[in-house]
């Protein structure tokens, strides 16, 4: 124990032996005590500081072609799959293989599930495989707007070279419309859900209304949820 100077307290500390008092700080009188943790504090707050870096947030790349089943839900794996067998199933028809290169119109894709599924990524995701096999071309109908506004400035601003001048009227139309829709049964039993898929699409012409081709792809997936947890 060491005693300061003259008005003011002085400091003692005393180890922690284990004890089972609490207490961190304590004065009586002049005396100031201090309690100094013991070993197994000291350990917890070396664990503490050794497990911070393993409770950070980590950040991966992972294959975008990978399988993915973080949940039951439709996901990346099941667009890749159904794109990847209509293109397929496409370029293989008479529609194609005759070699006339169809211009195709994308319709859409209806939603008749119980979950938000984003239908456009999956018709753009054909859409870019059939341009890039070059059997198939696609009408850019969401930018029509944008196309008809650039043909009016080219043509009646006076600010365009004639000779780079593009007219009005050489737009390519659509012979066929590809459409379809995505339907999905859900069940449960107990801690067990069944989920399956059916996407269907149509190609279809037209002049004549005929269904010039047509495919489907089914998906089934199957998840248990554990005893304790969600």
């Amino acid at each position: 124990m060491s005693r300061g100077e003259e008005g003011h307290a002085a400091l003692l500390v005393v180890p922690d032996r284990g004890g089972t008092s609490n207490w961190k700080e304590r004065t009586i009188g002049s005396l100031t005590f201090h309690r100094r943790p013991g070993k197994y504090c000291t350990l917890f707050i070396l664990l503490i500081c050794l497990a911070c870096p393993a409770c950070s947030k980590r950040v991966e790349y992972g294959d975008p072609t990978g399988v993915e089943t973080l949940t039951i839900d439709f996901g990346s794996t099941d667009l890749q799959m159904i794109a990847e067998k209509m293109v397929q199933s496409l370029l293989a028809s008479p529609a194609v293989q005759l070699g006339n290169r169809p211009v195709v119109l994308v319709s859409g894709l209806r939603n008749k599930t119980d979950e938000h599924i984003d239908t456009k990524a999956i018709t753009d995701k054909i859409r870019t495989t059939l341009v890039q096999s070059g059997a198939v071309r696609f009408v850019a109908d969401e930018v029509r707007e944008e196309v008809m506004r650039e043909l009016r400035y080219q043509t009646d601003s006076g600010f365009v070279d004639p000779d780079t001048r593009k007219r009005i009227g050489k737009l390519v139309g659509a012979g066929c419309l590809l459409m379809g829709e995505i339907t999905s049964i859900r069940k449960k039993a107990g801690r067990e859900t069944d989920l399956y898929f059916k996407i269907t699409l149509n190609l279809v012409e037209l002049e004549t209304g005929l269904i010039r081709w047509a495919e489907e792809k089914e998906i089934r997936k199957g998840q248990k949820r554990p005893v304790i947890g969600w």
